[in-house]
C-alpha cells in the first residue's frame, strides 16, 4: 500500500496490484474503487460548510453515507473541514501519480 495523502484526521492509501483506495478514517477503513472515490468527493463537495458558522447547522454535525449506505460516518465541523482538504489532497496526489508514469 502506498500512502497518498495524510491530513489530521484521515490517511489515503493506493493499492500497488489492484484498482482500489483505502481511506482510513482512524476509527474504520474503508476499500473504495475508483468509481466510488469519484462518489464520494461529489458527496464532500456537496458539504455546505458555511452552514457550520452560521448558525444553520445548529448541532456542527454532518452524516455521510457511502458505498451504497454500506458506510455511515459522523463527522463535526473540525472532521468536515480536514475532510475537505484531505479529498482535495488525495486527487492532487492522484494526478501527480498519474503524471510520472
Amino acid at each position: 500500500m502506498t500512502v497518498l495523502f495524510e491530513s489530521q484526521f484521515f490517511t489515503s492509501y493506493q493499492a500497488e496490484k489492484g484498482r482500489y483506495f483505502i481511506f482510513d478514517f482512524n476509527h474504520k477503513m474503508i476499500k473504495l474503487s475508483f468509481c466510488q472515490l469519484l462518489a464520494f468527493r461529489q458527496k464532500v463537495k456537496e458539504i455546505d460548510l458555511e452552514k457550520h458558522f452560521t448558525g444553520e447547522n445548529e448541532h456542527g454535525m454532518e452524516i455521510l453515507l457511502l458505498c451504497n449506505r454500506e458506510h455511515m460516518f459522523i463527522f463535526n465541523t473540525l472532521e468536515v473541514i480536514d475532510l475537505k482538504q484531505f479529498v482535495k489532497g488525495t486527487f492532487a496526489m492522484l494526478e501527480l501519480n498519474s503524471l510520472v508514469y
